[in-house]
């Protein structure tokens, strides 16, 4: 867009309002035109900095069907374990067909309490000579705040499958399952205990 130029009115009306104006800095030196600089002439056009991008170029494939990149969850890790016990102990077991000799259930707890009862109830039962035992964890309540780092939901129900990992708990477990939906589903576990030696 090019500037226009003044008209003589325009240029006579400019003088008169400059001759009647106070300057702001009567000490610098007053011109009566300031030294216009003539307007650059552009080049050929610049080629650009940054290459042409579409959204979605540089994506990786979709996932096959039924794989995901998330971390699995904790029943399925269970799922996926390899078998410790007898295998068709383990079927029947999994069917909900082995009835528990021993429940307890941690639904409410805070972790603080829920931990050292879990400890008490698993080394309690081994020693009573219980095979199969019911753990109670409940579902997990849904997270009303969003962040950026996702909440598993269920704090419990996570932790349960890593303390009957790790000791003292470790030498008396010999499998851990997901429970049958007749016996709580995703929130409960099967916990099947070593002979007491």
């Amino acid at each position: 867009m090019s500037r226009r130029k003044l008209t003589a009115d325009e240029i006579e009306l400019w003088r008169k309002v400059a001759k009647q104006a106070e300057r702001l800095h009567p000490e610098l030196p007053q011109t009566v035109h300031p030294t216009l600089l003539p307007k650059p002439k552009p080049s050929k056009t610049p080629k650009p900095r940054i290459e042409a991008f579409e959204i979605g170029q540089m994506s990786k494939p979709a996932p096959t069907a039924g794989r995901s990149t998330f971390k699995p969850s904790v029943a399925e890790e269970l799922r996926g374990a390899p078998v410790q016990m007898d295998i068709k102990a383990f079927g029947r077991m999994k069917r909900g067909k082995l009835k528990p000799e021993g429940r307890i259930d941690l639904h409410g707890m805070r972790v603080d309490t829920a931990h050292p009862a879990l400890i008490r109830f698993i080394l309690t039962a081994q020693t009573q000579g219980k095979r199969l035992v019911l753990v109670i964890t409940g579902k997990g309540k849904d997270r009303d705040e969003p962040g950026p780092i996702p909440t598993p939901r269920g704090v419990l129900r996570n932790q349960v499958p890593q303390w009957l990992s790790l000791p003292p708990l470790a030498q008396a477990v010999l499998q851990v399952a997901p429970a049958h939906i007749s016996h709580g589903g995703e929130g409960a576990y099967y916990v099947y205990l070593r002979r007491n030696r």
